[in-house]
């Protein structure tokens, strides 16, 4: 094993990391929008939208990322769904983002959903007898709660995503995993590139776990 011969390529491992997290990140803001919208459709008393709800989040729960991707990218152009670039984004980088971000918000609306669960009824029943409704006391009163509950596993999502993301590799965004394949067409030597990409997923995973906990004690103090 010799690292010295990456040594012309460590820009391009770094250009690697940059989009991963960077799709890793608007897969996460676009996951928690969408994953707090399906969690208050799923907790709904109305039928209507509670079922369609919960069964967005059994099949994206229940299906691989990997066939997620694959249907997404080859599947819908074959419907007439294309799309588009999007700004300095390509449409690959698009489709990527938008495959991590359905899938992660499943989770994350089970992630609300327990969060939600955990807030006191009692704050619910002293909302409505001050003559909130039922969206206001939710607003303004049980999902500011829930969400400062769940902040450490929205943070522990986007770790997840973080490694998830070198799936996206297969449809030709060039995050890091691609970028480790490129340096290995490049030298020949297959084992470098990727141990190369393996400790810098693990450096990027070990920070955000630091940061993770920092947060959790920051939140525990404010307790």
């Amino acid at each position: 094993m010799d690292f010295s011969v990456l040594s012309g390529y460590y820009g391009v491992f770094i250009q690697g990391a940059k989009t991963t997290i960077i799709i890793s990140l608007v897969s996460l803001v676009i996951g928690f929008v969408l994953g707090l919208l399906i969690c208050l459709m799923k907790m709904s008393k109305i039928k209507i939208l509670r079922w369609p709800a919960s069964a967005y989040v059994q099949i994206l729960r229940g299906t691989p990322l990997f066939v997620q991707i694959f249907i997404i990218y080859f599947g819908l152009p074959q419907l007439g769904i294309q799309f588009p670039d999007i700004g300095p984004f390509s449409s690959d980088f698009v489709s990527g983002a938008f495959a991590l971000s359905i899938n992660s918000s499943a989770y994350i609306a089970e992630i609300f959903r327990s969060g939600i669960q955990a807030v006191d009824k009692g704050q619910m029943e002293a909302s409505r007898s001050l003559g909130l409704g039922y969206v206001d006391a939710m607003r303004y009163v049980i999902v500011p709660q829930a969400v400062k509950n769940v902040l450490p596993a929205l943070a522990n999502e986007f770790i997840t995503l973080v490694k998830e993301s070198s799936i996206i590799s297969v449809i030709g965004v060039q995050e890091l995993m691609f970028k480790a394949g490129i340096v290995r067409t490049a030298l020949y030597r297959p084992f470098e590139p990727y141990i190369m990409a393996a400790i810098m997923y693990l450096v990027m995973t070990t920070i955000l776990s630091l940061l993770v906990g920092l947060l959790e004690k920051k939140l525990a103090q404010s307790n």
